[in-house]
């Protein structure tokens, strides 16, 4: 799976910003033509869009457009124009306001059309679905099933928390009035439940309050916690705290390692199925939980500072 720790909004009405977002640690970024461009922006938008995947460098990172979503008159010409002229600078197309599958199903068949008419690889560029209303939640199940070319669900806090009424002007925090729990676990939990049934990522939405540093790592442990691959950016501020929560610590990755390894000799030389490593006792499953913190490790650049070393044969 593509790195997607932190997902950075650029709009792509501001060259200026798409520019810098090249050169910044962010593992996604997507220029957006949506909420951050204004209606009479739209048009010029696309074009700036097109130039910069033609003409940045985005090495190492996941490269994606947020069209706008299906109830606006912006978006097959954004689909067309973007894909037709840069499909192969292109990872993915961000759908926003799914609400059922057949959104997902539209977008799919014309990036068939055409990747066919332009001779791109079939299947190449993968889509992204939001979850911004009570619609998309309730239907999440055949929203992420919808689709080989699917990659990721991504929460939609701000439209979501307006769709079903929520009291509350601050993306992200809990609602005044709300003293126990969080008001936000069942809709995370539906979403990555959806999401981990079907093979895809979860990618947790963005916090507002962009100078809020504390606040920003306080609810993006809540997701990385719940087992999200990564949460969006609005400023390069916040990038490096989200790759920091949603990359385990140099001790929990070394210890996966270690898992890994004991676990391959024991069952591979020693035929056994369920031992002891130092004090802990590892089998098929805590391989299978090794593997999750192993990855997002090895995702992240990590590299090993503990080695697995055999018993001695005498």
């Amino acid at each position: 799976m593509r790195a997607r720790r932190s997902c950075l909004a650029v709009p792509g009405s501001n060259p200026r910003f798409i520019e810098k977002a090249q050169g910044l640690a962010a593992d996604e970024i997507f220029l957006d033509l949506e909420d951050s461009v204004a209606p009479g922006a739209k048009e010029d938008a696309r074009k700036n869009v097109v130039g910069a995947l033609r003409e940045g460098d985005w090495t190492g990172k996941t490269v994606v457009v947020r069209v706008n979503d299906l109830t606006t008159q912006w978006t097959y010409r954004d689909v067309i124009e973007i894909v037709e002229a840069a499909g192969d600078r292109l990872d993915c197309v961000m759908l926003p306001k799914v609400q059922d599958a057949s959104h997902v199903v539209w977008l799919a068949t014309l990036l068939d059309q055409i990747e066919r008419a332009a001779g791109l690889p079939e299947g190449g560029i993968g889509i992204e679905a939001q979850i911004e209303n009570a619609a998309g939640l309730v239907n999440v199940d055949a929203i992420a099933a919808s689709s080989p070319r699917l990659e990721t669900l991504v929460f939609g806090p701000a439209d979501f928390m307006a769709s079903i009424g929520m009291r509350t002007l601050v993306v992200g925090e809990q609602p005044p009035g709300y003293g126990e729990g969080d008001a936000y676990h069942y809709i995370l939990m539906r979403i990555l439940m959806a999401a981990r049934a079907h093979g895809l990522q979860a990618i947790d939405g963005p916090y507002l309050q962009i100078r809020d540093v504390d606040g920003l790592r306080r609810v993006a442990r809540r997701s990385a916690a719940l087992g999200f691959d990564g949460k969006w950016v609005l400023h390069p501020g916040q990038v490096d705290v989200v790759n920091e929560v949603f990359s385990p610590s140099q001790r929990d990755y070394d210890h996966a390692e270690l898992i890994l390894d004991a676990y391959e000799y024991y069952t591979t030389v020693e035929k056994r199925g369920a031992v002891m490593l130092g004090d802990e006792m590892i089998d098929e499953a805590s391989r299978k939980m090794a593997l999750v913190v192993a990855a997002k490790g090895r995702a992240a650049g990590l590299a090993r500072t503990a080695a697995f070393t055999p018993p001695s044969s005498t």
